[in-house]
């Protein structure tokens, strides 16, 4: 895959927890490249641009206000996404895999999530939605149940009731979820649930704290 933010250079992630970084519709890697100050320090940060071209941004899948989406869009999407994964983890071997997703990006990481659920340790995301598929629901629950942390703002006016309905029963019958709410937050990433996703990791994911100093 190309047009991937890294927060290592090469040579420093062998052995590493990865943390994979999904970008919401409508932006792209480098958002999520400026996040990764916010997350701990243990971990390797990357974030891959989706292939698609949203008015010069980018994004995952053609998206419309209702969240409707391709069945085949979204699993060639998701398909490339774990090709990649499987290169860069023979190449590096890293310890765990864990996705923090952002909006689309948080589709995109509960649709891996559904594709593999035994090969991710731990999931944040952030002012997203679940895909309703039935498809993808044909083998759920997932078992193992991923510890899953998802912040949002209650009065989000981007992700339609409905689809935070589905999202919310979704998770809580098919993940470890922790769940909270940043009034005023709208539609975007805000420090403190950063803050907080970042301490969920760090409780889940072995080998994502490094001590300051």
């Amino acid at each position: 895959m190309e047009n991937v933010a890294w927060s290592r250079p090469e040579a420093e992630r062998p052995g590493t927890p990865l943390l994979l970084m999904l970008h919401g519709y409508g932006s792209s890697e480098v958002r999520m490249a400026e996040l990764f100050g916010s997350m701990p320090k243990g971990f390797t940060c990357a974030a891959p641009r989706g292939a698609l071209d949203v008015g010069g941004a980018r994004g995952w899948f053609l998206l419309d206000y209702f969240l409707d989406n391709d069945f085949a869009e979204v699993i060639g999407a998701a398909s490339r996404l774990l090709a990649w994964l499987d290169t860069e983890t023979a190449r590096h071997g890293f310890s765990s895999i864990s996705l923090l997703g952002f909006s689309q990006g948080m589709a995109m990481a509960t649709t891996l999530l559904r594709l593999r659920p035994a090969a991710f340790t731990a999931a944040v995301g952030l002012s997203g939605f679940v895909l309703h598929n039935e498809l993808l629901g044909a083998m759920e629950p997932l078992e193992p149940k991923v510890p899953f942390y998802w912040a949002r703002d209650a009065a989000d006016l981007v992700i339609n009731p409905d689809a935070t309905a589905f999202t919310a029963a979704w998770l809580a019958a098919n993940t470890d979820l922790q769940q909270a709410r940043y009034d005023g937050l709208g539609h975007k990433i805000r420090a403190d649930e950063l803050s907080d996703g970042a301490s969920f990791l760090t409780a889940n994911v072995p080998g994502s704290f490094v001590p300051r100093g």
